[in-house]
């Protein structure tokens, strides 16, 4: 079976824009990017990498687990622009599992080489489990530039290499190995191998007390 699709992340992205009053230059300007790009995201013309990801989320005051939301994703692509922009809100009450197989996994395509696949999701949380997968060659950082956002983050990789640039310190995750930090510290991992990085990563937009 094929992973289900999740909608338009710059659908998401754009109602929450709307949402806040905020202009595609304000937006730019708070992440740190062009109004192109940001207009680019939200038309569907280019995907954000990891880092413009939760910069942007964290600009608009939204959480990444609401952009995999939208249950009525096929049905809103025939309805109309308020119809699809609705289907595309976050519903926190929703539950992905308790059990979720291989082919019922929602999928987020990210610029960069990097694909998210979402495991689960318990109502009432702000928390992405996900099925992490670094194509050769990709990059949590189109640019090459360290993220940081609020949260915790813990990650165990299953297979392939990846590079964590962790503050001032440069890490090779191998097989078997695991993380876990502050999502505050400037962060990037990106994959100098031949063959996909692939891992289980837990990101709890809670703030370590």
């Amino acid at each position: 079976m094929s992973p289900v699709p999740v909608p338009a992340v710059g659908a998401r992205i754009r109602q929450a824009r709307l949402e806040r009053g905020l202009g595609l230059r304000a937006l730019a300007r708070e992440v740190g990017v062009s109004a192109s790009l940001v207009s680019q995201i939200e038309t569907g013309k280019s995907q954000p990498s990891v880092s413009t990801l939760y910069a942007i989320t964290t600009a608009l005051g939204i959480s990444v687990e609401s952009l995999f939301d939208g249950r009525e994703a096929a049905a809103a692509r025939e309805a109309s622009v308020v119809h699809a922009l609705a289907a595309f809100a976050a519903d926190p009450g929703r539950r992905i599992g308790p059990l979720v197989g291989p082919g019922e996994r929602e999928v987020l395509e990210l610029d960069s080489g990097v694909v998210w696949e979402r495991l689960g999701h318990v109502p009432g949380t702000d928390v992405d489990f996900l099925l992490v997968t670094y194509r050769p060659g990709g990059s949590s950082s189109g640019s090459g530039g360290l993220m940081r956002h609020a949260g915790t983050e813990y990650g165990y990789l299953i297979s392939g290499e990846l590079v964590l640039t962790l503050g001032f310190d440069e890490q090779v995750l191998r097989p078997g190995d695991a993380v876990s930090f502050e999502s505050t510290t400037p962060h990037r991992y990106r994959n100098d191998g031949d063959e996909p990085a692939v891992g289980v990563w837990f990101v709890s937009s809670q703030t370590v007390q």
